[in-house]
């Protein structure tokens, strides 16, 4: 019999990457509001601690910690101070990301290039591998990384970015593989376009947004609260069988062959 605890996640200690606007903050805001103590986390202090007053204020648990993920040992010192404070780690959302270069491949700098991958792909791996390991010693876990439906096709003016998410997909396929024996549960979610301040350039572009009415199927783009839920089923005892998944939510526009009218 299927009881309604399926999402509860009372007990977890939850860290979110970029949690202080967007897609991450709201996911950390769901985390909280079924019972996870979350650590909100991005670059800024000032910010990580008015989102976490913001879910104490609700009645949630929460615990700001600054980490700048391009430097190994902030996330070393992420890590550590959750550990420190709350003992483990039973779910760790990988959120924050950059795009430096909105153009073709043919334009991007090296130095851009080169951000886009270490931000979004290799401090990933670095942060799910001083991360993973206590989790399997608990044989229990769960790793989130925020993709992007970019991965999944062509771009005329975010290829960099969109290669950053396609490895995103396939660096949790492989850390779902490595890690499942000891059941750490590994998947990417891939959002459409959301608005968020990254996404700025596309849904405060006439043109764009005009596009993406007329391509999305419900008619709309997503709002950030649009992936959370996606993130509290993935975290929680409803997603216990998923895993190495690439969970797609966009409105139904990667399902279009063509405009909608």
């Amino acid at each position: 019999m299927i009881d309604n605890s399926l999402f509860d996640l009372s007990g977890k200690v939850a860290v979110v990457t970029g949690a202080t606007k967007g897609i991450g903050k709201a996911i950390a805001e769901a985390l909280a509001a079924f019972g996870a103590r979350v650590v909100i986390s991005s670059r800024k202090e000032a910010m990580c601690e008015t989102v976490a007053d913001e879910i104490i204020d609700a009645g949630g648990e929460a615990l700001a910690v600054p980490c700048n993920i391009s430097d190994t040992g902030q996330l070393r010192h992420l890590v550590d101070r959750t550990l420190d404070e709350w003992g483990q780690i039973d779910v760790l959302v990988c959120n924050a990301a950059v795009n430096p270069h909105f153009g073709p491949l043919a334009e991007i700098s090296e130095d851009a290039y080169d951000k886009i991958m270490d931000t979004n792909v290799k401090s990933n791996l670095w942060l799910c591998n001083m991360v993973i390991p206590q989790m399997a010693e608990r044989k229990d876990g769960v790793v989130i990384i925020v993709s992007s439906i970019g991965g999944l096709k062509g771009h005329g003016k975010l290829g960099a970015y969109a290669l950053s998410k396609a490895a995103d997909m396939q660096l949790a396929r492989n850390l779902a593989v490595e890690w499942g024996r000891a059941n750490v549960r590994v998947n990417c979610i891939a959002p459409g376009l959301v608005r968020t301040d990254m996404a700025r350039a596309l849904w405060e572009d006439d043109h764009a947004y005009a596009q993406a009415m007329e391509s999305y199927p419900l008619g709309r783009i997503g709002e950030p609260e649009d992936i959370a839920g996606a993130a509290v089923f993935l975290a929680s005892r409803a997603g216990a069988w998923t895993t190495g998944q690439n969970l797609v939510v966009d409105g139904g526009v990667t399902i279009m062959s063509g405009r909608y009218t």
